[in-house]
This record gives structure tokens, sequence and C-alpha cells, in this order.
């Protein structure tokens, strides 16, 4: 392989050798075609290619030969449709004849140069600062493909300032764009601000987040780059490998550096490739030697398929996408291209260079303008399409509107300056400056429909057209129209496909897949991989209650309180309203219990209003016995207000009744209590303590604390009262409706007033337990205070550590065991004695006992239950 050095060094040289010797007609005809008008078009194209062929013999190694582009041929063609176009034109330039001088120009600087000397001197003596031409008509010239052809000659053209208006028909270059370097350089095709913006489109269509990205290290590269990233980043695709190629460098990296690169081993099925055309070719030139049929490529129109032929049908290219610039319907130019000959241009000896490869004719012996042997009727629609292709080109069709524009000026040009300076012969003078600013504001239309506007400023956003490249045997490659993109359309129609008609990779039967991690199915959330590109992540189950009814969604959606999530977590259901009802087995087997223990409680009071003048009712003081026993039955019955339907006030009720009953009953065990240690501390008359025992002292104790607890139930109604609430975090798919406390600091102050309450009752009971029991109760208080405090310290940690109906069925079940507890302690004894043993009853019977003959206490008892 030829060092790179070398081979630029080769490129910027005289030519040693060049394949003209086909026939010797090619060394007799000129340089360049001509023909003449009022006002001239000069324009030079890059006709010829240059080959560098190595020898294993001779005396030179390397030789360089040139090779005719048929396809760059349709440049001249456009050039000359246009003009004709015009002149055929009554409404545009009626009196003005449109020409046109055409040259070829090499790609070196040398020869781009050469063919420039030519134009400006008119011989083919190359002499600088020398015509021969007098009656120069030129007004404009058209340079390119490459930018860099454009920019040498516009030096050159610059330096002579003639003409002074240069129009180049290549892709836009930004470089030219410098009004200090080039001031009177007009670029036809458009910027290519939105063909990233364009493919990152086609790849969020196709569900692409995972492409690799190929540019070249160029500034146009560089800038090319940079915006597509930046569409990436905001459409969420990731690219598996980025990779910029020094320009030139493309055509010498050897087939294994592919066969090893990322490009055959990254995980990305898409890949955008970027560059100029003759970045594009070599880089193309090397893929298709690989054999990579199972990556879809992505890349911009000035790739060229002018590839040598293949006789099968396996190749890397076929079903590459193409953003192609688009413009309107031109059949009127393949009309024209199909009755094209040399007959018809006899001038034109490029049009009879290519009939004669293309057709294997000759030339006449006596005239090298006359061809023979060709076949009748022959048509350059007879070359197959990777010679020669009859649609127009995007840069055939820059040197359309180039035409247009040129003659669009003049044509304003001649309406503001009706009066003319004319030569001797009664001709019109027309001068490039006076043109430029005519050049420089123009706005038209072609007969195609499309706008043409030179301003950089306000040209508008190209379109492109989306081409899949089909490849057929021998090379026959074909581009077909499958697609565009408008990025002036609204969002969500700038792209616009016909996926039927494309034809992916060799081997792809369906829509390629190309992600760096599968979708997240609705009811998973993505969860990103630390270290990778957010495209790469796994996927995580949505918490409880939250959902995700689309695929790849970064963060689940909480489902509404009144819904809840199902078991996929792709929808949310309607929770059931729900609350411990009477109809549910649990209420109602609580409200049974409620109703039965206050039943039986008031029979307990019935059997102590009928036996009220016996001992053992007497005994203890029988006022706080009925208290407790009223109390008790309230008790039973508040644990109803925590069954059913919750409303303001019920829930209001709740707590007040509860701890307000509660209150008296314990504070009448504790007068019970106190009247039972006041009564044995009684050993003579006139005492203080029978003083307060007669007095009735005792029974104070239950006004005064249910005062206190009063106060307490005022003062949280005030600040923070009871709610009705919903729980929808208890069970799964249910709303419970609920009694919140509100104020919790209030709730547990009277909660905590009570239990002290109760602690100091047992206190007081545990200290008594231990005197004489004729008649004395001292034991059954303080069991029944050891009940009531066991059943509510054990509420306080079942109560925090559940929820919902549940919690609110603890609470009836505590109310309902400790009231309990009261009830069978102290008065299941009593009422056993009562109805079972009456005897035991009677004063007389209690005196038989031998045991108790010496129990003054118990008298004691029994007479200030009398007084």
């Amino acid at each position: 392989m030829v060092p790179l050095i070398f081979v630029l060094l080769l490129l910027q040289a005289p030519l040693p050798a060049c394949s003209f010797n086909k026939s010797d007609c090619f060394h007799r005809m000129n340089s360049s075609v001509y023909e003449d008008g009022d006002v001239v078009v000069a324009g030079f194209f890059p006709l010829y290619t240059l080959l560098l062929e190595s020898r294993s013999s001779g005396p030179s190694k390397h030789v360089i030969h040139t090779q005719f582009k048929p396809r760059n041929y349709q440049l001249v063609l456009a050039l000359v449709f246009a003009i004709e176009e015009i002149n055929r034109n009554v409404h545009l330039l009626p009196n003005v004849s449109l020409g046109f001088d055409l040259y070829n120009v090499l790609f070196s600087e040398w020869n781009t140069l050469e063919s420039a000397f030519l134009w400006l001197s008119g011989t083919d003596k190359k002499v600088p600062n020398y015509t021969c031409r007098r009656d120069r008509k030129s007004v404009a010239v058209l340079t390119g493909i490459s930018w860099a052809t454009s920019a040498q000659m516009g030096t050159l053209l610059q330096l002579y300032k003639f003409p002074q208006l240069r129009l180049t028909f290549g892709p836009f270059e930004p470089i030219l764009s410098d009004p200090g370097q080039f001031p009177s350089l007009y670029q036809m095709a458009p910027k290519d601000t939105s063909l990233a913006l364009g493919m990152v489109s086609l790849m969020v269509h196709f569900s692409w987040n995972w492409v690799g990205l190929v540019t070249s290290e160029d500034e146009k590269g560089i800038q090319f780059l940079s915006d597509l990233r930046g569409e990436m980043g905001r459409n969420g695709v990731c690219a598996a490998f980025v990779e910029m190629i020094p320009v030139g460098a493309m055509s010498y990296f050897p087939k294994a550096w592919l066969n090893h690169h990322q490009f055959m081993t990254s995980s990305a099925n898409v890949i955008i490739i970027y560059g100029d055309s003759d970045f594009l070719r070599s880089l193309m030139f090397n893929i298709r030697q690989t054999l990579m049929t199972w990556k879809v490529l992505v890349t911009n129109s000035q790739w060229d398929v002018t590839i040598d032929g293949r006789h099968f049908m396996l190749d890397s290219l076929h079903g590459t996408l193409i953003f192609s610039h688009h413009h309107g319907d031109f059949s009127g130019f393949t009309n024209f291209i199909s009755i094209v000959n040399p007959s018809k241009y006899p001038k034109d000896f490029y049009l009879a260079r290519l009939w004669y490869f293309s057709f294997d004719c000759s030339f006449s012996e006596l005239d090298c303008r006359t061809l023979e042997n060709c076949p009748l009727n022959a048509s350059l629609e007879w070359l197959p399409g990777h010679l020669f292709d009859t649609v127009m080109t995007e840069e055939s069709y820059s040197v359309y509107t180039a035409v247009y524009a040129v003659a669009h000026s003049l044509q304003e040009m001649l309406l503001q300056h009706a009066e003319m300076p004319t030569r001797g012969n009664g001709e019109d003078v027309f001068s490039a400056w006076q043109l430029q600013p005519f050049l420089r504001n123009i706005r038209f239309a072609i007969p195609a429909g499309d706008q043409v506007i030179l301003d950089e400023k306000k040209k508008l956003e190209a379109e492109y057209d989306i081409l899949n490249f089909w490849n057929f045997p021998e090379g026959l490659g074909h581009k077909v129209k499958v697609g565009k993109f408008s990025p002036s359309a609204p969002c969500g129609q700038q792209l616009s496909l016909s996926e039927d008609m494309i034809e992916w990779a060799t081997g792809i039967r369906k829509t390629p897949h190309s992600v760096c991690s599968e979708s997240c199915d609705p009811g998973l959330r993505k969860s990103p991989q630390e270290g990778k590109p957010a495209c790469c992540f796994d996927c995580t189950p949505c918490p409880e209650d939250e959902i995700s009814n689309q695929t790849d969604m970064d963060q689940c959606v909480k489902c509404p309180d009144h819904q809840y999530a199902n078991t996929e977590r792709n929808h949310c259901l309607q929770r059931t309203v729900t609350f411990l009802a009477y109809q549910d087995p649990l209420g109602m087997a609580l409200a049974c219990t409620a109703l039965c223990l206050s039943a039986l409680t008031a029979a307990v009071l019935g059997v102590f209003l009928r036996h009220q003048h016996t001992p053992i009712v007497k005994a203890n003081n029988r006022t706080l016995s009925y208290i407790l026993l009223i109390s008790l039955t309230f008790c039973f019955l508040c644990s109803l207000l925590f069954i059913g339907r919750p409303n303001t006030a019920t829930c209001t009720l709740q707590p007040i009744a509860f701890e307000l009953v509660f209150t008296v009953a314990v504070s009448t065990v504790l007068a019970k209590t106190l009247t039972v240690i006041l009564a044995f501390k009684v050993t003579a008359p006139g005492r203080r303590m029978r003083r307060l025992l007669v007095s009735g002292a005792p029974n104070y104790i239950i006004p005064s604390c249910s005062l206190i607890q009063l106060t307490l139930c005022g003062v949280w109604l005030g600040t923070s009262p009871p709610f009705v609430d919903s729980d929808t975090h208890s069970e799964h798919g249910h709303i419970i409706i609920t009694c919140n406390k509100g104020s919790v600091t209030a709730f547990y102050c009277g909660l905590g007033y009570l239990g002290s309450l109760a602690m100091g009752t047992f206190t007081v009971a545990f200290l008594a337990r231990k005197l004489p029991d004729t008649f004395n109760e001292a034991k059954f208080l303080t069991f029944s205070m050891l009940v009531f405090c066991s059943v509510w310290l054990t509420f306080l940690p079942v109560h925090h550590s559940t929820k919902g109906r549940v919690m609110v069925a603890v609470e009836v079940f505590s109310i309902l065991a400790s009231s309990a507890g009261l009830l069978g302690c102290i008065f299941a004894p009593k009422c056993y004695v009562i109805l079972l043993k009456p005897h035991s009853c009677s004063l007389r019977g209690f005196r038989d006992k031998t045991h108790c003959e010496s129990n003054k206490p118990s008298r004691v008892l029994t007479r200030v239950s009398y007084s």
C-alpha cells in the first residue's frame, strides 16, 4: 500500500502519464465547451478522477490515470438544460440569451488553477495576466463539487476581480461563508442544520436508542457530531461508540482494521455515518469488503454509489438509509436526458467521449467530431444507474438553481436599469459587479415550485428525502424514496415514512432492533446501570400502590388515595370503602358482646337493688356500688360508638365518652377502696378517721376526678377535636373509614391521666388486700384493678402495631375486657353469695360463725352503710 504522503505528493505534481490513448481524437479536442450568448455562465466541473495504478515493472512503479466519471457529466447537462429552459421562457430575460463556457477540474491544486488560467486567458497557454478574449461576456462562474476547488478558484478569481460572482454547487461548507475571505461567493446548497434532528427522529421512530457514530475529523464532522449528540440526548438515544476518522486517511485503513473495530464488534445494529463525498466513498468501499450485512447504515447524501459491480446480491450496503436534500419533480430533465446525443451537441466533446466509451462507438477517420458504428437510438437512459443517473442529483439541482439565480438577478437588474450602456454594435454591456446586489437579495421560485434564497440568513431550513439503497446483481444500485423529513412541519408530523417500501440489510426481514437494554414492560420502571449510558438499564418492579402503564417509564406513578395498584402494577383499581360495620362478623360479635355485658351489668344492678338491705350489699357503701354498676353499663355501651360507619358525631363522642365513663368507674373503685381502708382504721369514736368515714368523704373523689378529666377533654375539643379520616394503607385495595384522634397529645394526656388514676387505685387496693375479708372486698378490688391495668398495658403496644379495622376492634375489645374485669372481679362473688347462699347475707348468719365473733370492723362497715 502506498503511503499517504507519497500519494499526496503525486497528486500535487504534474501528471506523468494519462490514459488518453483510446483514440487520437481525444488529443485533438478542445479542453472547454463554449456556447455563445448575450451573457455567458462559466462552469468548472470535476468530470475526471485520478486513479493511482501500481506496476511491478517499468521505469515508474506508480502511474496516475485519468478516468472519466459519467455520473458527474449530469452536472453539465443540468447547466445546459437550465440555460435552454431560460432561453425558451418569454417571461424571463426575453431579449437576452444565455450561453455557457465549460471546463473540467481535476482533483489537484495545479490542475484546478490550470483550468482557471485557461478560462481567464482564453488560450491553451497558461500565461498569467494575459488574455486573448476581448469581448468577455461571463458574469458568473459555477464551481464545485469539492469546497477546496471552490476556495482555490475563488482566491484566484478574487485576485483578478473578474467575474465578481461565484456560485458553488457542492455541499454547504462553513469555511466558504466567510465574507472577508470570499465576499462574492454564494453557496447554493442549504445548510444541514436539521440533518441531526432528522436522523434522530428516524432513530426515535424505529425505537433505536443504541447507535454507533462515525464522522470525518474536520470542522463539519465535529459540528455535526455536536449537533447530533445534543439531539440524541434530548430524545433518549445513546452512542454505543464514537469514531472520528481523519480526512483523507480512510482510503488507507486496511480491511482488517474494520474487522476488529467496533463496526463489527459493537452491539449497536445501527451506525450513523457522516462525511463528504470522498470520505464516504472510501469508507463505504472498505465496509463493502467486510460483508457486514447485519448492520443498518444511515448516512448523508454525499455518498456516491459509483462502486464497481458485484456478481452477487450479498452486500453490506444493501438497505442503507440516505438523507438527501428534497427538491421538486424534474420530469422534464429526465426527458431532456433521453434525447441528448452527440449529433445534437456536436461541440460537446465530453458527450462524445461518454458516447464513445458507453456504446462502443468509433470516430470517423476524416472527422473527429463524427461518431460511427453507434447503436441506433442510443440514449443515456440505457446506462446502468451506478454509471449514470437519469434522476437529478443534489449537485445538479444546485447547478440548475444557480443558473436560474443568475437569470433572475439579470432580470431584476434590467428592470431597474432600463437604459443600459451599449457597445458600438448596439449590444448591452453587462458587468458582474452590477449584478452583485441583486443576486444577494434575490428570492424566486423555479419552475418545479421550489423557493430559492441566496441570503444565508434568510434561507429556509432544508427538507430531506429519505432514500433506501437497493443493491442488485452487477452492482446496479438503486435509490428509492421511502420517506421525507420536514423540520418546519408541526411537531410529531415532521417525519413521514413508508415502512413497507424499506428494504433492510441482507438477511433482515423485519425492522431491525438496536437497543442497549430491552424495554421495561408496564408495571416496571427503568433502573440505571452504574457507569453506563442512560439507555442501559435494568427493569425494577413498581412499589406498592404505584404503577407504570407505559413501556420504559423512568418513574412509577402513585395511584390516587381512592385507588390502588393491581397485581401487575400497570393499572389503578377503585378501592372498596370499608369500616368495622355491624354486618361484619367481627363487628357483630363485638356489638353482641357489648349488649350482653351491658344487660348483665343492668341485671347485677337489679339484684343489688332488690337485696339492698342485706349486709353484703350495704358493705363498702352501696351507693358507690350503684354508681360503679351504672358507669360500667355505660362503658359497655360506649364501645358501640366504635362500630359502624364513623361520622363527626361518633368520632367526637368516642374518646370523650370512653375517658369520662372509665374515669367515673375507676374513681368509684378508688372511693370504695378508701372506704375499706378508713373503716379498718377506725379504732375509737371521735377520731378524725371516723368523722371522714361517717361524713362520706370518699364519695367526693368521683366528681373531683371526673372534673379533671372533663377539663382535659374540653381543652382537647377546643384545640384539635377528632374528625373522620380515611386509611388507604392498612388493607390492600380498601379505604378504611376511621376516626382520627386529632391531637394525639391530648388523647394520650387523657389516657395517661386515666392510667395514673388506675395505677393509684391499684396501689391503694393492693395495700388493703390483707385486711380481714368478711364483707371486705379489698381483695376483689385489688384483683379487678390488676385485670384492668393488665388489659390497658397490653392495649398500648397492640394498638400501635395494628391499623384499620383491627385497631378499632382492639380498642373495642380492650373496653369490653377491662369493663368485664371490673364487673366480674368485684360483683361476681357478691352475686354468688346473694343468689346461691342467701343465708350468708344476713347479719344473724354472720354472727353465728365463730370466726366472725371478734370481727368488729365488719360491724363498723355495716353501720357505716346504714348511716
